[in-house]
């Protein structure tokens, strides 16, 4: 997980981020009357898995 994109790769959530920031991939807020929220950038460090907690 990784902002509000959750993936089994980096690969998959830099595509979610992209897919994000062009506007497809993802619903409509509906009831928003706001701008779309930015994705941050990603880190210039490789993202690290959490591994599974219990």
């Amino acid at each position: 997980m990784w902002w509000n994109f959750v993936a089994r790769t980096q690969e998959e959530i830099e595509q979610a981020r992209e897919d994000w920031t062009s506007g497809s991939g993802f619903g409509e807020v509906k009831g928003y009357d706001g701008a779309p929220l930015r994705a941050p950038q990603l880190p210039e460090v490789p993202l690290k898995p959490r591994g599974r907690v219990r």
